[in-house]
This record gives C-alpha cells, structure tokens and sequence, in this order.
C-alpha cells in the first residue's frame, strides 16, 4: 500500500470532529438527576409534605428564641 493510496502524504493522524453523543441527564449542571420515563409526575404530596415540615421547622426555631 503505497501512501499515495491511503490519503496521508505526512503521515500525521487524520484530525476532524468527533460527533459525541449529548446526554441530558450527564450534564455538569445537573447534581441528582434521575431518569424518568416520559409524562412521569412527582405526586404532588411531596410538595405539601415538604411544604409542612418546612414549616414545622421554622416554627419550632421562632419558639427557642422569646420576642
């Protein structure tokens, strides 16, 4: 095989872009993502659970603490 045939007359690597394949779920801005399937909701008793706790919490701390 002569390197006439082969296209490289350098013989340095070929160089181009590498298509790399987007994850969404892999970005560095996303810490805790999880997949879903598609149309999945979170119940939205996790909002109001968290909504009370929440709550709870920040009453309990304005009570250590006499006006």
């Amino acid at each position: 095989m002569s390197t006439a045939s082969s296209g490289h007359s350098t013989g340095r690597p070929a160089t181009g872009t590498i298509a790399v394949p987007v994850d969404p779920s892999r970005r560095p801005d996303v810490l805790l993502r999880r997949r879903m399937p598609d149309g999945h909701q979170m119940s939205p008793w996790w909002m109001i659970g968290s909504f009370v706790v929440v709550s709870g919490g920040v009453l309990m701390l304005l009570n250590l603490f006499p006006f």
